[in-house]
């Protein structure tokens, strides 16, 4: 007997409660791997994010590092 005939059957033969906990479950699956199949399709990317190089002109920014290294000292060094 083929695989989706049994499952047929098995599932024909419990009660009608573990039948419709069986379609949820099926319904469940179907809707779960439809979103990740869209959301894999559209990648994101920040190239147009309106947030990336928005400090890029400022003039503390051209040694990010010794910036970081002083609000750090300001914050967390009293």
């Amino acid at each position: 007997m083929p695989l989706l005939e049994q499952i047929q059957k098995d599932i024909a033969s419990l009660p009608e409660d573990a039948q419709q906990m069986v379609i949820y479950f099926v319904l469940f699956l179907k809707q779960h791997y439809q979103t990740r199949q869209t959301q894999s399709t559209k990648p994101f990317s920040l190239d147009n994010q309106p947030f990336v190089g928005m400090w890029q002109n400022r003039p503390e920014m051209q040694d990010s590092t010794a910036w970081v290294r002083q609000i750090r000292k300001q914050q967390w060094r009293r």
